[in-house]
């Protein structure tokens, strides 16, 4: 590894799995957030239901251009490559800070700065959820790099105490970008604000370019309070509900936070923890100010997490953090502590080519297992088109499933054809096609991963069903799953019971 500056290797580590991604990227058929967000591209909004609308925006010229999954998931695998950068480059400014601000105590000590941000990038290479995100675009691929930018604002701040006209409206603009993202890049403002709350003084409030970055963030998030204002406020009251979750549980909560070290991996958390005991010293209340972009997301998602949570949501936090676990690491190698981060380093990537593996099989099917999650990653393209077939052969309204999630691959793979959702719940088919005329006929699709039974009665259901073909999906020898189709008549409601 000599042969190649810390930089170099880092370019190269980044490229190999970009390489790998980029691969996955055709092998595999959209996941149920993927499909969603790209019909967001093909009834472009000025918001949703569910999220804002920039990851449906940002799709929008490839998804008039093509259907291809691969070709789509570039934009995911771009964002991971910017944020990999990013990292880095937050790590030398991190790196920079240090040195500036403890005059020789310390910089004699650190690695360099390029070694730093090689340890950072390789920690986020080594971590399995990184490359979900890299694969399918979801809010958080967006709001990532715009985190780790306002990061860097952040130090930028630090270093100079103060900032330009055209600070201030970079900083705005990122704002009102993260807000277009996902809601919870208020998590991320929070961090920010308190970066300028740590300064003693506070100039800052009494600024016109503060004041300008809050015009600009408020009139780039304005196309989703105007939608909201015209629905309802029907995304914030979902949001407020959706995190909310259910009854609080110490299980969810331990659960929660054990999914966590597995999907980002223990070499983020020994970086982070080795930085904390051996890099803060004299910019102690600076640097934790800064840790703010990881501990402030992270605690309300693990503190909500209980109630129930998704691992993901706290992805910008760990990317956040990868800059300080990158000098920590590269700090404990200096003293000749290689062993414990090699073995995790390589555990870790053994854990992801298993997983990449694992995915490109199909998983495991076998009578004493339940359910394959990976069996959800294939079929849905081959059962749109035989849903597309049945509709036009029996003149039927459209599609019908039982389940959003069922929805978005199925209204994906048979596009144009409406997909009606047979619930009460309120959710974006509802504003896509409306609720299903009474009296109407429609082919019914029923996965085995998420079965139901065909709703059959006098009230909110269909006069009959009729099982109409079956359709097995087959992947090196074993069935990953099933898919019934049945033609359902005279429809007789307006939803089913929750």
């Amino acid at each position: 590894m000599r042969r190649q500056s810390p930089s170099s290797w880092a370019a190269i580590c980044i490229c190999i799995a970009a390489v790998v991604h980029f691969a996955l990227g055709f092998a595999i058929e959209f996941s149920v957030d993927e499909a969603h967000y790209a019909l967001y591209a093909q009834h472009l909004a000025w918001s949703y239901f569910d999220h804002p609308p920039l990851v449906g925006w940002i799709q929008w010229p490839l998804v008039a251009l093509t259907s291809s999954e691969g070709i789509i998931r570039l934009i995911p695998e771009l964002l991971w490559v910017l944020s990999c950068f990013l990292v880095y480059q937050v790590t030398l400014e991190v790196h920079h800070f240090i040195q500036g601000r403890n005059a020789g105590y310390l910089t004699s000590a650190l690695p360099s700065s390029n070694t730093c941000g090689l340890m950072a990038v390789l920690a986020i290479i080594a971590a399995p959820m990184p490359h979900v995100l890299a694969i399918g675009l979801l809010p958080d691929s967006l709001l990532i790099p715009l985190s780790l930018v306002l990061l860097l604002m952040a130090l930028r701040w630090l270093m100079k105490d103060h900032f330009s006209i055209a600070d201030w409206l970079i900083t705005g603009a990122l704002l009102g970008l993260a807000g277009l993202s996902k809601y919870t890049a208020v998590f991320t403002a929070m961090a920010l604000l308190l970066i300028f709350l740590s300064s003693p003084r506070k100039p800052w409030i009494n600024k016109i370019g503060f004041w300008l970055a809050a015009i600009v963030a408020l009139l780039l998030i304005s196309p989703v309070l105007y939608w909201n204002w015209t629905h309802d406020w029907i995304s914030f009251k979902y949001q407020v509900a959706h995190g909310a979750g259910s009854v609080w549980l110490w299980r969810r909560f331990g659960g929660y936070l054990a999914i966590q070290v597995v999907v980002y991996g223990p070499l983020l958390i020994l970086g982070a923890y080795l930085f904390i005991k051996h890099c803060i010293h004299g910019t102690r209340l600076a640097l934790l100010a800064l840790l703010g972009f990881f501990v402030i997301p992270f605690v309300i998602f693990t503190s909500l997490s209980a109630g129930g949570g998704l691992p993901h949501w706290t992805s910008p936090a760990w990317f956040c953090l990868a800059p300080f676990a990158g000098i920590g690491l590269a700090k404990a190698w200096s003293t000749q502590r290689h062993q414990l981060i090699r073995i995790l380093f390589i555990v870790q990537v053994v854990l992801c080519c298993i997983g990449f593996a694992y995915v490109l099989s199909g998983g495991m099917n076998s009578a004493a297992i339940k359910s394959n999650p990976i069996a959800d990653l294939y079929g849905w393209k081959l059962a749109g088109q035989k849903a597309v077939e049945l509709t036009q052969a029996t003149k039927a309204s459209g599609i019908a499933v039982q389940n959003w999630t069922l929805g978005s691959r199925t209204a994906w793979y048979a596009q144009p054809l409406p997909v009606f959702v047979l619930d009460e719940r309120q959710d974006q088919f509802d504003l896509w096609f409306g609720q299903l005329p009474r009296g109407a006929n429609i082919i019914l699709v029923n996965w085995s991963g998420m079965s139901f039974a065909p709703p059959l009665g006098k009230q909110s259901a269909f006069e009959r069903c009729e099982a109409l073909d079956t359709l097995e999906i087959m992947r090196f020898g074993q069935i990953l799953s099933k898919f019934d189709f049945s033609l359902c008549s005279n429809w007789q409601g307006t939803g089913l019971a929750k």
